[in-house]
């Protein structure tokens, strides 16, 4: 297996100074949830998928097993494959079992080098088609897979509910965006976390163990290390409530009492009061038929679904 790494976060440090200090002064405050995976948020972040509160990755991985083949043989061959967001890779190497020599070429994409490099070392245990990497946001490579597609149709995984880390304006044109990146043949296999109940969820996002406590405030500490900043992480809770309104889960670090922050690479000084949040990330949940619209109002032909009725979890593949 052949692996190569490229488009490793050109001006990377400068986004993160920009948007700490962009998102810090909105009301109310805010961090882009992107920013958690740095190499310990990526390791907090592998734990929180093998809590037993946490189903989404157990759930995705059994559909994959259950139903690659099946999923899979509705499709062009030779196949090339790239994944938004691929993290460690674990899912992917389902699908490379089950697909045998239909692949061609897997390209693989994440805003986190050590999610890379952990996909990397996974999937080079697998007589698989050639790797490459992209360190980037997931419009980056978008782009480049439109320029850079070769040969042979591609399927686009997006997994993990990856998707309902955006708002709904947001999450259209993220479906948008994919659609147009691809051309007729190719497809997208897109993972949704379904509405489920109130206790399930809060169970997922604020764990007895509190390691999804941990994911959150090291937020905080990489702040710290990496921008010159002065948060006390004992001086921030972690807090993650439903809005069954918004059908989504936030996750927010809540003040404990009135202090000032200051965050020297982004020359900013912040004065919280006590009970006064950030607001971390945002989850959205879905219903199955909600899913398939949205990729019907993206551009998508038609859709096909498994779902696992126990966790509340869909895997949907998209015809482009």
């Amino acid at each position: 297996m052949l692996l190569s790494l490229d488009g490793v976060g050109l001006s990377a440090r400068t986004d993160f100074v920009f948007d700490v200090a962009e998102y810090l002064q909105r009301t109310p405050r805010q961090l882009p949830s992107r920013y958690f995976y740095d190499p310990l948020g990526s390791a907090l972040f592998d734990a929180i998928c093998r809590l037993p509160w946490y189903r989404v990755t157990r759930a995705e991985t059994a559909l994959l097993s259950r139903h690659a083949r099946e999923m899979l043989e509705s499709l062009p061959r030779p196949l090339n494959i790239t994944e938004l967001g691929c993290g460690n890779g674990d899912k992917l190497a389902v699908l490379l079992e089950k697909g045998g020599e239909r692949f061609r070429r897997v390209h693989l994409i994440d805003i986190s080098a050590a999610a890379l490099m952990s996909a990397r070392a996974r999937l080079a245990t697998l007589p698989a088609a050639p790797v490459t990497t992209f360190q980037g946001t997931y419009e980056q490579g978008l782009a480049r897979l439109a320029t850079h597609r070769g040969n042979g149709a591609w399927l686009v995984l997006f997994l993990g509910s990856n998707i309902g880390n955006f708002d709904p304006p947001a999450a259209r044109d993220m479906l948008r965006r994919i659609r147009g990146s691809l051309v007729e043949g190719d497809a997208l296999l897109l993972g949704t976390d379904l509405v489920k109940s109130p206790r399930m969820l809060q169970l997922a996002y604020d764990d007895p163990l509190q390691v999804t406590a941990a994911f959150n405030r090291n937020l905080l500490r990489r702040i710290n290390d990496e921008l010159g900043g002065t948060f006390d992480l004992d001086g921030f809770a972690h807090r993650a409530l439903w809005n069954p309104a918004e059908s989504r889960i936030e996750m927010h670090l809540v003040s404990t009492r009135r202090q000032l922050v200051r965050i020297s690479a982004a020359d900013l000084e912040i004065e919280f009061e006590q009970d006064e949040w950030i607001w971390t990330e945002s989850s959205y949940k879905y219903e199955p038929d909600q899913v398939l619209g949205e990729g019907r109002a993206a551009g998508f032909r038609d859709g096909e679904q498994w779902i696992d009725e126990d966790a509340r979890f869909a895997l949907t593949l998209f015809r482009a």
